[in-house]
């Protein structure tokens, strides 16, 4: 009897389960019935002649450039509103997600300490809070915790706070710090004393936040930005103490294609100022004995030659390009004799390894390279006595030299992760090839096994026959075929690398049985110096027609198919999805621009847009005619055609300093106008943030739970 009863009470519970499950069904249903009704905003089409080169453009959406209009901001948050009516019935997921997300997260946290000038320095997190707390322990780890900066308490009353360029000086006694409360990367230098805890009256405003101390510990260089087109353009000098108004201008830079930074040297010994465009660079370097002194320059700029300084005792160890060097090799030049003639090989170049960056020791050098897509840590002893590699096994992996201050050392700090592993930080003893793990990433909730999980890399055949690279991650059930969904990032411009990471975050699409890969398209430096010459300028196409072919590939090896391929990329990224979506639309099912850089001609032709002088040689300078033509030729906003498009989400900042949110308006608007499809349109603009988005750690998820949330929906997987 008692076995029947049980029998029925399942029998009960599945009609009572299914019955729920309809009920969500129906109501989800009927959410997205109403949806069908909602109205998206349509934006008023005031026409603008733009013409140059006997070219005219009209450019009906001209007027929503103008931030202080507030027909722009209604305009923006209706955007919003319709967003958030369409996506309502994913509101319970989003939410669900990011508590997920959260979950995995180890909330009482804290870095590695690293060893500076005496001090064990620590970063820690603490359960709840949104924010870091900088604080260090003098002498050994057992020592009293010294807070050096809360930046939760500081936060307090602020939508967005963003500290960063966290500074000691040489005696240990006082901290600058660079401050942003709107997230335009427009940073107020502060000054506190570490021994009183009182802030320093003076504020330095409209600074790049980071900072550069000279030996009497009261003589700080910093670099200041235009107002208008937040080139940082001027390095100043201030005296602790003082009225900012009356710091020295110590360097200008007039060529409005360059920007300018300075920093300390890691062997303390000098204060450099650095000059750089795409193309071009030029250091200068002074006595930090002798802050009054005068800055000696190392050698002056020429068109095509990039050169960065490290210095080590007699000489400056110059990481450089020239004499043709497209993957860079290392020289090194005695600090009385600096300029080019002058510059004698240490590691000469190889055209299939790019040196990516050096750290110098006492005893040895570490060099980090890049082989076949992998990047390798090589270290070489200045007696040259030893020269070896780190070993590293998986197929795709990311790793690099840490944080590594301490110079008279036989340890070097490096981290390593991948698709599959949580990231580690190692400590490895050069003299004893022993190594120690000193943090490994937890993944809290119980259910993570790395080796429930797979990573792969396959290569992709180009339509002009280059090989393109494509990392692949995917739980060990999810089977491949034509019903899995895959998402596919990609970058491809600055030669900025995406590296094979680990991404505790990304777990909630893998387990939900999508596949995640990206595409090492031309344009970054994946495979050399030379992959990103072939994806800038006259050879950009090449970035979008890579991807297009990697999607490709992907759906004619069965990894997917069209129907539940989706993209998603951010910045110079979201060109990138937005070309390819004008090329082949019928390749994804759905796509997610971030902040995407979408009005080239137009933002390039605008001089007094952040960014735009120093990135003709990335992009090309529209005013030559030639530029005009090509670059007109691929901008996703003049492109836009009466077609249809996959499903979009359009992600933007109010603030953006990097892509002004006009950009991401405006061509939402444009294909609202002229799409032929029905399908998802999505514009949500976050009022409060620039281009990096949410400041806090926590809130910074809720934003990947809506990109998620919007992915999911589109597989009709809400759970």
């Amino acid at each position: 009897m008692i076995k029947k009863l049980s029998a029925l009470a399942i029998v009960i519970s599945a009609i009572f389960a299914v019955s729920c499950k309809n009920e969500k069904t129906e109501e989800r249903n009927h959410m997205r019935d109403a949806q069908k009704q909602v109205k998206p905003p349509v934006a008023r089409k005031i026409p603008k002649e733009l013409q140059i080169h006997g070219d005219l453009r009209i450019d009906n959406y001209y007027w929503l450039n103008e931030r202080e209009n507030p027909e722009v901001i209604q305009y923006l948050e209706k955007e919003n509103a319709y967003y958030e009516s369409m996506s309502s019935h994913t509101t319970k997921f989003q939410e669900d997600l990011f508590e997920e997300m959260k979950s995995r997260i180890k909330e009482e946290d804290e870095s590695v300490p690293y060893r500076k000038n005496g001090f064990y320095y620590i970063t820690r997190f603490k359960t709840g809070q949104q924010y870091p707390i900088y604080s260090r322990k003098k002498g050994n780890l057992e020592a009293p915790e010294e807070i050096i900066v809360d930046v939760n308490k500081m936060a307090e009353g602020h939508d967005y706070y963003a500290l960063s360029g966290l500074n000691i000086s040489p005696d240990n006694k006082i901290a600058a710090f660079g401050v942003d409360t709107l997230s335009r990367r427009q940073y107020d230098l502060r000054f506190k004393n570490l021994e009183t805890k009182e802030l320093f009256p003076e504020e330095i405003k409209n600074t790049t936040g980071n900072s550069a101390w000279a030996s009497d510990n009261k003589t700080v260089f910093y670099a200041r930005k235009d107002p208008v087109t937040l080139r940082s353009d001027k390095i100043y000098k201030h005296i602790l103490g003082t009225d900012p108004s009356e710091d020295k201008l110590i360097y200008e830079e007039e060529d409005e294609t360059f920007w300018t930074f300075v920093y300390r040297s890691k062997s303390n010994k000098y204060i450099i100022i650095g000059a750089y465009s795409t193309l071009t660079t030029e250091y200068r370097f002074l006595d930090a004995e002798d802050p009054d002194g005068d800055f000696s320059l190392i050698q002056e700029r020429e068109r095509g030659l990039e050169y960065s300084v490290a210095h080590f005792e007699d000489y400056f160890y110059v990481h450089t390009n020239k004499d043709g060097a497209t993957n860079f090799k290392l020289m090194k030049t005695r600090v009385d004799k600096t300029q080019k003639e002058n510059w004698e090989e240490v590691i000469p170049h190889r055209k299939d390894t790019l040196l990516e960056d050096i750290s110098i020791f006492k005893e040895f050098i570490v060099l980090e390279e890049r082989n076949n897509g992998l990047n390798k840590i090589r270290i070489r002893k200045w007696d040259d006595s030893e020269d070896f590699h780190l070993p590293f096994e998986e197929e795709t992996y990311s790793a690099s030299v840490y944080n590594n201050p301490e110079f008279d050392t036989n340890l070097i700090r490096y981290s390593y992760n991948s698709l599959t592993t949580p990231n580690s930080v190692i400590d490895f003893d050069v003299n004893s090839k022993t190594k120690e793990v000193k943090k490994e990433q937890e993944v809290l909730g119980g259910k993570f096994n790395k080796d429930n999980y797979r990573s792969e890399r396959i290569w992709a055949n180009a339509r002009d026959g280059k090989k393109v690279a494509i990392s692949l991650v995917y739980h060990k059930d999810t089977k491949p075929g034509s019903d899995t969904p895959l998402l596919l990032y990609g970058y491809g411009s600055y030669g900025s690398i995406v590296r094979d990471r680990f991404s505790s975050v990304r777990l909630s699409l893998l387990d939900r049985g999508f596949i995640y890969a990206i595409a090492h398209v031309r344009g970054g430096e994946y495979l050399g110096r030379s992959w990103y010459e072939d994806g800038k300028m006259f050879n950009k196409k090449n970035t979008f027609n890579d991807f297009a072919d990697a999607a490709s590939h992907l759906i004619d090896q069965g990894y997917t198919s069209a129907d539940h391929l989706y993209a998603e990329g951010g910045s110079a990224g979201g060109l990138l999805m937005g070309a390819v979506i004008n090329m082949n639309p019928e390749l994804f099912n759905g796509v997610i621009a971030a902040v995407p850089f979408v009005d080239v001609v137009t933002t390039m032709l605008d001089e007094s847009i952040p960014l735009t002088t120093g990135e003709f040689d990335e992009w090309g300078n529209p005013k030559e005619k030639d530029s005009y033509d090509y670059m007109l030729s691929y901008s996703p906003y003049d492109n836009i055609q009466a077609k249809e498009y996959p499903n979009l989400l359009v992600t933007t900042g109010l603030h953006d300093s990097q892509v002004q949110y006009f950009e991401p308006a405006k061509w939402v608007a444009k294909l609202r106008d002229m799409k032929t499809d029905n399908n998802k349109l999505l514009l949500y603009t976050n009022m409060d943030t620039g281009h990096g988005g949410a400041s806090g750690r926590f809130d910074a998820l809720k934003e990947v739970a809506r990109d998620y949330a919007f992915l999911l929906d589109l597989e009709g997987i809400t759970h």
